[in-house]
């Protein structure tokens, strides 16, 4: 199975524009973005067993980034 990052934009091409305004014009947006998109690689860099930390580590990270997700697709239908 190849592995694949969860970047924002591909996850809502919907919202591309959107996404761009709000990180330009809404601080909190832009901090729970770059914060997502941190996390997006760190998991990333964990599939790739370039880290190996223990799985109750890996899964925390997971439902981190489905909680930013969430809360910045709510952001963005807004």
């Amino acid at each position: 199975m190849p592995l694949t990052t969860h970047a924002l934009i591909d996850e809502f091409p919907e919202f591309r524009g959107r996404i761009r305004e709000l990180q330009a014009s809404n601080p909190q947006f832009a901090q729970l973005f770059t914060e997502y998109h941190a996390l997006d690689d760190e998991i990333l860099r964990i599939e790739q067993q370039v880290e190996t930390p223990c799985d109750a580590y890996v899964e925390e990270r997971k439902m981190k980034r489905v909680y930013l997700k969430d809360r910045l697709y709510g952001m963005l239908r807004a």
